[in-house]
């Protein structure tokens, strides 16, 4: 296996990574009907992107970690692909997920990825955590995109964290809304531990 790059590359849970704001305006079904690049996301249909891309945090940050190697594999193809794992749940109304242990049953046996369900994680553990582990999908809450704002409650989104120490978090976030706050964005610790829900899943490759 060749050297990991020193900077992981980022993706965005949508195929344009600067339409964030119009989805939080007009909502993902509407927003990303517009999204010039959505065949990327290996959706079939426009239909398939639109009702997918909102749920896809995770699969974002799977798509990293395994562009980190040198594999890139389209975010609605691993999310098809893990829903038959059980880590979507998916109806006539609704995606629910994504459910941490069926992913970590679905990384290890198809991408032979190592990872561990944590919960109940300090935000002071997470440096040690990342001695062990190469990388860990934090769940926050998703207005971790304006960190100068209180969130109305923690967890519901996922972030890639590449780095942690005692002076500060680096993490990419799929759905960031401007540079800054999207690839390599970087929080102390205790601001990140006001979005933080205290749940990871760790991940070795």
């Amino acid at each position: 296996m060749s050297p990991l790059p020193e900077t992981v590359p980022f993706f965005s849970q949508w195929e344009t990574p600067d339409m964030t704001l119009d989805v939080l305006a007009e909502g993902a079904e509407i927003a990303l009907r517009r999204d010039p690049l959505w065949q990327g996301s290996g959706a079939e249909t426009l239909d398939e992107y639109a009702v997918w891309a909102a749920n896809i945090c995770g699969m974002a940050c799977l798509k990293m970690i395994l562009a980190s190697r040198g594999e890139i594999v389209p975010t609605i193809e691993l999310a098809r692909r893990c829903t038959g794992y059980g880590g979507y749940v998916v109806t006539e109304r609704s995606i629910k997920g994504l459910i941490y242990a069926p992913f970590v049953s679905f990384v290890q046996e198809v991408f032979g990825l190592r990872a561990e369900v944590m919960t109940n994680v300090a935000t002071a553990e997470m440096p040690a955590i990342l001695e062990r582990s190469r990388f860990f999908i934090a769940s926050v809450s998703s207005w971790i995109r304006w960190p100068e704002r209180e969130p109305p409650s923690k967890g519901g989104h996922l972030v890639l964290v590449t780095a942690a120490s005692a002076k500060g978090f680096r993490f990419h976030n799929p759905s960031g809304h401007t540079s800054a706050t999207q690839a390599n964005a970087v929080l102390a610790p205790a601001e990140f531990d006001r979005f933080f829900a205290n749940r990871d899943i760790s991940v070795e490759i």
